[in-house]
């Protein structure tokens, strides 16, 4: 291998990094997680979903990975500060944050409960400044770290019947600004990904709340320049250039990937 190969590996390497990534159970949580640890990056999976989770940690386990389930309710102050006080004990630092976990209900403000409102907002935005809370402060003592929020591309213009979660994501994206502003200066990089219509469960799930036929909605959604939904994998992907060294003068800003949906 030659100097200049060398050199882009080490900006893609995890190795000796500590990664936290909520809703790591399954979708793009799972497909990130076993993508940092391809890279070297040693995993603390949050979710609330026991036996999906202690599955997530197996698999990573069998590629050799290192990694920890950790049972944790994110819309929950008291478990985000246990679980982040628990992964820092047990691996001595946090180095990246992955705040993917995410609900979806597919209503207009009119048939929308409040009930449902305060759990998008509670699941998709506030978990966020909770876990952030926790995790800063030992971003700073470690002299700095990678946040990286998911939005959505409803962080940037309107979508049909989805009022909560175009609301939550349009705020998940300005956060995502003030606190890449906020803590510039403690080396901590923010960013926020937006992705488009991705094949995972909460996707599918959209066209039973509409009441439309699965594979028609999925073949509306491939409609884009690239002809076809996102994978998990696409997402983990970008995530892996935010948190790592190959964006270190990248903070304060959103990576759409989308497939050209909003082209």
């Amino acid at each position: 291998m030659n100097k200049k190969n060398e050199r882009i590996n080490d900006l893609v390497s995890l190795d000796g990094k500590v990664a936290v990534v909520t809703g790591g159970a399954s979708g793009i949580g799972l497909a990130t997680a076993k993508l940092l640890a391809e890279v070297g990056a040693t995993l603390a999976l949050l979710d609330i979903n026991d036996s999906a989770g202690k599955e997530a940690e197996k698999q990573i386990r069998e590629l050799g990975g290192k990694t920890k389930y950790y049972n944790c309710n994110v819309t929950s102050d008291s478990d985000c500060k246990k679980s982040v006080e628990a992964i820092h004990k047990e691996f001595g630092k946090i180095d990246i944050l992955f705040n993917n976990a995410g609900v979806m209900r597919r209503k207009n403000v009119l048939d929308l409960e409040e009930s449902e409102w305060d759990l998008m907002i509670d699941v998709n935005l506030k978990s966020i400044y909770l876990l952030s809370r926790h995790v800063i402060p030992i971003m700073i003592k470690g002299k700095g770290g990678s946040i990286i929020n998911n939005g959505s591309g409803w962080a940037l213009h309107g979508g049909p019947n989805a009022v909560a979660y175009c609301a939550a994501k349009g705020g998940v994206l300005n956060m995502t600004r003030a606190m890449a502003i906020d803590h510039g200066k403690d080396g901590i990089r923010v960013n926020c990904i937006c992705p488009g219509d991705v094949d995972t469960p909460l996707l599918r799930g959209e066209a039973k709340q509409l009441g439309v036929d699965e594979e028609e909605f999925m073949k509306e959604a491939a409609d884009r320049p690239l002809n076809r939904v996102g994978a998990p994998r696409d997402i983990a992907q970008a995530v892996l250039y935010l948190a790592s060294d190959l964006s270190s003068w990248v903070t304060g800003t959103f990576l759409l990937v989308d497939g050209g949906g909003l082209a």
